[in-house]
C-alpha cells in the first residue's frame, strides 16, 4: 500500500537537494516528481546541465524522450536528469519531471479539475491541500512529491521536511490579502510578480524548523 508526500519549497535549489537525498536514500526516482515555477528563466539561463556527465544537456535528452512530462529516465542519471519544460494551466512555464507531471499534463488534456490540482487530488491529497500546493507553484515555489509504502512515511516525511515551506502559514498571508483557492483559469504570474511576492514574503519565510 502506498501513500503519496508532497512539500513546497520556495526555490529549485532547495527542492533539488531533497530530491537527491531522497534518491540517495532508497526512493526510486520513477516514484518522484518535481514541479518548478520557471517564470524567471533560470533553466534557461545558458549553459550545459550535464549530470550524468554524458557529455550531452541532460535538458536536451529530457525533452527528446519525453522525460519532461513523465517518461522514465535510465540509469543512475536519477529524476533531475529528465527535467522538461512545459505549460500547466495557471502556472505558466514550469520545469518538471516525474510521475505526477504526467498525470497533471492528461488532467488538463482532458479538462480535469486544473491540470495540477487534479493530478494531486488523484494522488490522494484533499482538494484544498492541492489547490494550495497548486498555488504556492504559481508564485514562484517548488513542489516535490513522493510517493512511498506507508511503513516508509516517517522516514520519508523527515526528508521531505527539510528546507520545506510550511504551507499553513503561507496560505494565510495569502487568505490575508484575498486569496481563496488555485485558479487555473487565471494569467500566471511573470518574472517581475513573483520577484515582488519574494519581497513581500521573503524566501524562506513560513519555513519549517
Amino acid at each position: 500500500m502506498t501513500t503519496t508526500i508532497s512539500r513546497l519549497y520556495d526555490n529549485y535549489a532547495e527542492a533539488e537537494r531533497v530530491v537527491q537525498n531522497l534518491e540517495a536514500n532508497g526512493v526510486p526516482h520513477s516514484d518522484i516528481s518535481i514541479v518548478a515555477n520557471n517564470a524567471e528563466r533560470w533553466y534557461d539561463r545558458g549553459g550545459k546541465v550535464d549530470r550524468d556527465r554524458d557529455g550531452v544537456d541532460d535538458r536536451a535528452e529530457g525533452a527528446g524522450a519525453g522525460a519532461g512530462i513523465g517518461a522514465g529516465v535510465g540509469g543512475a542519471a536519477g529524476l533531475l536528469a529528465g527535467l522538461g519544460l512545459l505549460a500547466i494551466p495557471g502556472l505558466g512555464p514550469v520545469v518538471a519531471a516525474g510521475w505526477l507531471v504526467s498525470t497533471a499534463a492528461g488532467a488538463a488534456a482532458g479538462a480535469a479539475s486544473g491540470g495540477i490540482v487534479g493530478a494531486l487530488t488523484q494522488a490522494g491529497a484533499s482538494d484544498e491541500e492541492a489547490s494550495r500546493y497548486a498555488e504556492g507553484v504559481r508564485r514562484g515555489g517548488t513542489l516535490v512529491s513522493a510517493r512511498v509504502n506507508k511503513q516508509d512515511r516517517g522516514r520519508v516525511e523527515a526528508i521531505l521536511d527539510q528546507s520545506s515551506v510550511d504551507l499553513t502559514k503561507r496560505t494565510a498571508a495569502w487568505q490575508k490579502s484575498g486569496w481563496k483557492r488555485f485558479d487555473p483559469a487565471a494569467e500566471p504570474l511573470g518574472r517581475d510578480e513573483i520577484q515582488r511576492v519574494r519581497e513581500l514574503y521573503g524566501e524562506g519565510t513560513g519555513l519549517r524548523p
